[in-house]
């Protein structure tokens, strides 16, 4: 009986610390996108191919995590050399003079749903944002522990001082004020 006691009490203890520690942003398995409206009938995606974060956990469950994240701004890619140039100008997110877009805060759980909030800062605009969170699990690889998440969520790039604004010939604007985020996330811990 002690012994019976003694394991489930050690499995106990296992399973409470599973989520515990830090986690660092898989890179080859993340992805930090974003899609936009375009000329008003299609939409553009892109995402940042430099970037890097943490995860601190305090509990199994992730609930109050703290994050912190940075993408370099000269990274990002649309498949499309021409746009992503002029992303990286000063219509967009002057990468030359503003390097990183930045996020930091807490990972809060709510009746078994998730919520990511904290200041988000593009172009040195710093602006307080709430995005959906799916939590995809924890997993032992064997070889390390793995978590997984889905961030979604929108911002009006112009608060953030985005502000290029031609318009087609109907009035409407090429790329839409309302964008998209959507980053796909494996972290491994450390």
């Amino acid at each position: 009986m002690k012994k019976i006691n003694a394991s489930l009490i050690l499995m106990f203890i296992a399973c409470s610390t599973f989520a515990q520690g830090t986690w660092t942003l898989d890179k080859a398995h993340t992805k930090i996108g974003f899609n936009v409206i375009h000329m008003v009938v299609s939409e553009v995606e892109g995402h940042f191919k430099d970037f890097e974060g943490t995860i601190i956990s305090k509990t199994e469950d992730f609930s109050g995590a703290e994050i912190s994240f940075a993408a370099k701004t000269e990274s990002v890619e649309t498949d499309n050399e021409r746009r992503n140039n002029h992303l990286k100008s000063p219509d967009f997110f002057d990468a030359a003079t503003y390097p990183e877009i930045t996020f930091k805060g807490n990972l809060a759980k709510e009746g078994g749903k998730y919520k990511l909030m904290g200041d988000f800062t593009i172009r040195g605009v710093t602006k307080k944002v709430e995005f959906d969170v799916a939590y995809g699990g924890i997993l032992d690889t064997g070889r390390g522990q793995k978590a997984g998440f889905k961030i979604t969520g929108t911002v009006n790039r112009r608060e953030y001082g985005l502000e290029w604004n031609n318009t087609v010939p109907t009035g409407e604007l090429v790329v839409a004020d309302q964008v998209e985020i959507i980053c796909k996330i494996e972290a491994n811990k450390s």
